[in-house]
């Protein structure tokens, strides 16, 4: 006990001296000359930066809008048949649509066919295969084409666009202008007997008409171009994928798909 009391006496001492903190083991003297601190370590040079890789090949060049028209218009009117034309549209790079697409979807069905149907652009589905309508919008065609007779092969199928827009978004009037010459060169060189506007922006590019769908299909158009020689008749038709989400519309549909199936069996 007389310990404790010591150290008790001892602490006291130390508080009424103005010590009221203890911050190391080992007392300090802090009256003698502090040692010089240790030199600090050599700094190292920073490690060589490696120059970032350069590209596999230079980015595509930005050309105006009408540039891209005329370096299409002149790549079409080359194009003396179908196969030339594709080639054509795998080297055209007027469109930006070609660096983000995976395929080239260009056409299926029958290069004589009587009936030509034209969509807006390729889906995910068609992207993948290179093919257009092959999806649900395309399976839903193909039941569309079974109802008035008709199989795919019987017809020829292509979209204003060879290219898929990212997201499946709705094509620019940029990009429907890049490649409007192929496609009116397309039909052209098809010359079917009648052409099928699928879709509204299908049938507002072709008939050049800033009506809808909605007011556009339900009658016979005329699709004029100047390397045809006589107008073709050509009927709107409500896009499978709209009919996909909208399924009460289909009869709208199937009367549009009957005066299709008269007008085919008149020019027989």
């Amino acid at each position: 006990m007389a310990q404790d009391s010591g150290l008790v006496e001892l602490l006291k001492w130390y508080v009424e001296s103005g010590v009221d903190e203890a911050l190391a083991v080992e007392p300090v003297d802090r009256l003698t000359k502090p040692s010089a601190p240790p030199p600090p370590a050599p700094r190292q040079a920073p490690a060589a930066t490696t120059p970032p890789p350069e590209r596999s090949r230079p980015a595509a060049e930005l050309i105006s809008r009408n540039e891209a028209a005329r370096s299409a218009r002149a790549a079409a009117e080359a194009a003396a048949d179908i196969d030339q034309l594709r080639d054509a549209l795998a080297a055209f790079d007027g469109c930006p649509l070609k660096e983000t697409a995976k395929s080239l979807v260009f056409a299926d069905g029958a290069a004589g066919a009587k009936l030509m149907f034209i969509g807006e652009a390729p889906g995910a589905e068609e992207d993948r295969q290179g093919v257009p309508f092959v999806g649900p919008a395309g399976k839903l065609l193909d039941l569309m084409l079974g109802a008035i007779g008709l199989q795919r092969s019987d017809t020829y199928i292509t979209n204003i666009l060879p290219w898929r827009p990212p997201g499946n978004r709705s094509p620019t009037d940029a990009e429907i202008a890049a490649c409007l010459p192929f496609i009116e060169k397309h039909i052209e060189l098809v010359a079917p007997q009648i052409l099928i506007m699928v879709g509204g922006t299908s049938a507002k590019t072709l008939l050049k008409t800033t009506q809808g769908i909605m007011r556009l299909r339900g009658r016979w158009h005329e699709y004029q171009s100047p390397g045809l020689t006589a107008p073709l008749p050509a009927r709107p038709l409500l896009h499978p994928a709209y009919l996909l989400r909208q399924p009460a519309q289909k009869r709208e549909t199937w009367i549009d798909l009957i005066e299709i199936r008269k007008r085919l069996a008149e020019n027989s």
